[in-house]
């Protein structure tokens, strides 16, 4: 028995090979919504399938409520009811802000895990999955902010601002903690492990929320940390946060945040583009 040499063998047409390989037409191209959205899905499926992650969602939000009103309420306010009065603005807005470093911390476990590679070299808008991850997380700000104001309507919370102004300081909260993710999200992309992003994060989160008028009054502290506390974001944050709960708010003070929130985009969403397309 004799074997067929190279040159005996059929010869597969160019045309016969695509019709075999390609027998549909081909799927448009994603555009850059529908990308980010499948990533914002995908954010919300992890949830899903690790549900210990709503834990601090929902432990973290009770707890703080629960201790500072009535360890500190009276020292502070004279009663509890009033200082819940002050104190409840402000605990949304440190329970929003603090969950943000999650977003960094599941950025930088893809990253560990080779899944960042595989995303990178897909066919679709470049920023989709940082823009779909921070999308998926302002699910989790919304149900944490819910818990809050659950809470504090029960223990006696009554915001003047009616649910118009509710509504507002909530969709205010998710905005700026939309725009403070992008420092995470940077972060992610420097650090080596999980636990690192998250050192680094409560590290930077700790004294701007506690340095802030989210438990105090400013007014009751020494000139120079009054005036350091000016400047910090958070306060601005706080501040429009209680005047739209109370009825009482004033462009300035919302302008101030949007203003923030422009900056922190400015600043670090190029940043971690940059880092995202030359990590190796």
């Amino acid at each position: 028995m004799t074997t067929p040499t190279a040159s005996a063998q059929p010869v597969v047409r160019e045309d016969a090979l695509r019709s075999a390989l390609a027998s549909g037409k081909r799927p448009k191209r994603p555009n850059a919504l529908s990308a980010s959205l499948t990533f914002g899905w995908r954010a919300l499926l992890k949830i899903k399938h690790v549900p210990e992650q709503l834990f601090d969602v929902t432990a973290f939000p009770i707890m703080f409520t629960l201790m500072f009103t009535y360890l500190f309420g009276g020292a502070i306010a004279g009663s509890t009811g009033e200082y819940l009065q002050f104190l409840l603005p402000g605990i949304l807005v440190q329970t929003v802000v603090f969950i943000t470093m999650y977003t960094g911390m599941g950025l930088n476990t893809d990253v560990t895990k080779g899944v960042f590679d595989r995303f990178r070299s897909l066919p679709i808008w470049r920023p989709a999955a940082l823009v779909g991850a921070l999308l998926g997380d302002v699910a989790r700000y919304a149900m944490a902010s819910t818990i809050v104001i659950a809470l504090g309507l029960i223990l006696g919370f009554r915001p003047e601002g009616g649910v118009i102004g509710v509504l507002l300081s909530v969709a205010l909260v998710l905005v700026f903690s939309f725009s403070l993710s992008w420092i995470w999200t940077a972060l992610g992309l420097i650090l080596r492990t999980p636990n690192s992003v998250m050192m680094v994060s409560f590290m930077i989160l700790f004294p701007l929320t506690f340095a802030s008028n989210i438990f105090v009054d400013p007014r009751t502290m020494p000139s120079w940390l009054e005036t350091t506390i000016g400047f910090n974001p958070i306060t601005h944050l706080v501040t429009a946060v209680r005047g739209l709960m109370s009825g009482t708010a004033a462009i300035p003070q919302i302008g101030a945040v949007f203003l923030s929130c422009a900056v922190l985009i400015a600043v670090f969403a190029p940043i971690t583009m940059y880092l995202y397309r030359n990590k190796k």
